[in-house]
């Protein structure tokens, strides 16, 4: 089959959001500064590990110099409690299954910390194929800037229109329209429809079987 999926991760294979909140959390109590609730952090995630900091300390006195040592605290914390309660979405492995079956070229490309989204993907999804697997690293521009995607395109060898771009965020719709991708926003996580079509979503699914359904009928 000449097409391809790209995958982003937190919110779209895994469920992090606890993990993810919890180890802000502690960042954030070790400095004495306000907590968050867990739902507020699904509007928090999404834009990398620095982002994520400065969105919780959003009201906060804080300057560059104390978020740089809040996001390298956090760093530290959450490589502790990356596998506390993170789980994969019910249907991901029977998908990816599916798709392993008829030999489909998959990637993962998120805005996560490369060195965390390879442990995830060791974790997680190490009886599966990938021919990338990416996260933001220093000096290369982070989802919805299309660089990384096009690259991985380069390694599919397929035009960018037989490509299906899956994720739960505005960017990563925004992303999957800068790289010319198919946008397919999942609604079992950290955004809602309004956001995912606002910004491009080309279809909405809410079970990841209907991603399945998708890529055999378009």
């Amino acid at each position: 089959m000449n097409k391809a999926v790209i995958f982003d991760l937190d919110g779209t294979l895994i469920d992090s959001l606890e993990d993810l909140a919890n180890s802000v959390n502690e960042t954030l109590a070790e400095f004495n500064l306000p907590l968050h609730t867990i739902d507020e952090y699904k509007y928090f995630i999404g834009n990398g590990a620095k982002v994520l900091i400065q969105r919780a300390c959003e009201n906060c006195n804080v300057n560059d110099e104390l978020l740089d040592t809040l996001h390298k605290r956090f760093e530290i914390i959450y490589k502790d409690k990356i596998n506390s309660k993170t789980k994969v979405y019910k249907g991901i492995y029977e998908l990816l299954s599916k798709l392993e079956e008829i030999n489909l070229q998959k990637a993962i490309l998120s805005n996560k910390p490369h060195a965390f989204t390879i442990d995830y993907a060791n974790k997680f999804f190490k009886d599966f194929t990938f021919v990338n697997i990416s996260g933001q690293k220093d000096n290369i521009p982070k989802k919805p800037d299309p660089q990384v995607a096009l690259n991985i395109l380069e390694e599919f060898k397929l035009e960018a229109k037989d490509v299906y771009f899956i994720g739960d965020t505005k960017v990563d719709m925004q992303t999957a329209k800068n790289a010319g991708m198919i946008a397919i926003g999942v609604l079992w996580g950290f955004r809602d429809e309004k956001e995912l079509r606002e910004n491009g979503a080309d279809y909405i699914v809410s079970t990841p079987d209907e991603i399945w359904e998708l890529i055999k009928t378009t």
